[in-house]
């Protein structure tokens, strides 16, 4: 049985995106892994591709009907044996240690179930920078998924002793609306080393599908601030809200910045500090 299972749906992938995803697995450092490829477009197969590559480690599967994201991703869970599930999409890539790595951290870490790292957008050209720690992770969700998906590797145990799925009625956020449905259940951390490399570009899903994505993400807005009241309490006392007053529309005079705990009110581009009011409120954490 594997150590790892990594899980990769495709959906009308251009080649050379595909071979590219594909090449950056079967050449990871670490190579005790099977590699699960879900083809989920049963009019424009990518057969043909997948099954250039002679690794016995690939095993090519298709739906006989579209089974749309979530269902086809919950497919994946299912055919999987590994012990670890390293998430993976079809047309981004994996640096050669990023396998090695995570598995090194969840075999040091028991007590953590997802870990996931820093990654680069290789369409702009610039980097995500994204929070290392569980705390930061945890606050993190109330307002938004600070954890690269298609980079992240999970405990296959967390999810199966807690029956946890992606949820179609959460899609395009499907995958936010898990890490959000794992907090009661474990831990999360990024890695501080860019392992992997995001294509994002106008096919991707969360530009094709911009209105769905929305209204999902503010219906697991709500899903998890309700579910998590203490954490969307943390998330308040941190965010900081700023109000710019102009005189003309032009020049800036004052700048108000309010925190959950704090209000300023600054001056000249928030250079000088002219007062400073705090309140006082209980937090349970």
């Amino acid at each position: 049985m594997p150590k790892v299972s990594v899980l990769m749906p495709v959906y009308k992938t251009p080649e050379n995106y595909l071979r590219e995803a594909i090449e950056s697995i079967l050449n990871q450092t670490y190579t005790d892994f099977e590699f699960l490829i879900l083809d989920d477009c049963p009019e424009e197969r990518r057969e043909d591709v997948v099954k250039s590559y002679q690794d016995p480690r690939i095993k090519y599967y298709q739906n006989e009907v579209n089974l749309g994201i979530s269902d086809a991703r919950n497919r994946l869970l299912e055919l999987a044996q590994g012990e670890y599930l390293a998430v993976f999409d079809h047309d981004d890539i994996s640096k050669p240690a990023r396998l090695e790595q995570q598995v090194a951290f969840l075999d040091q870490h028991p007590d953590y179930g997802v870990v996931s790292c820093q990654s680069f957008n290789i369409v702009s050209n610039t980097p995500y920078n994204i929070p290392c720690t569980d705390k930061e992770i945890r606050v993190g969700l109330m307002h938004g998924c600070p954890i690269q998906h298609s980079a992240c590797m999970i405990r296959n145990s967390v999810l199966k002793e807690h029956n946890i799925r992606y949820e179609a009625q959460y899609s395009p956020a499907e995958d936010y609306a898990l890490f959000c449905r794992l907090i009661p259940y474990t831990k999360f951390y990024n890695l501080d080393e860019e392992l992997f490399l995001y294509r994002d570009h106008e096919g991707n899903t969360s530009h094709r599908q911009q209105d769905r994505m929305r209204n999902s993400s503010l219906a697991i807005y709500a899903m998890v601030r309700t579910a998590h009241p203490e954490l969307y309490q943390l998330y308040r006392f941190h965010l900081t809200e700023r109000t710019k007053y102009k005189l003309f529309g032009r020049i800036r005079l004052f700048t108000v910045c309010r925190t959950y705990n704090c209000t300023k009110v600054y001056c000249f581009n928030e250079k000088v500090l002219l007062l400073k009011l705090e309140h006082h409120h209980e937090l349970n954490l």
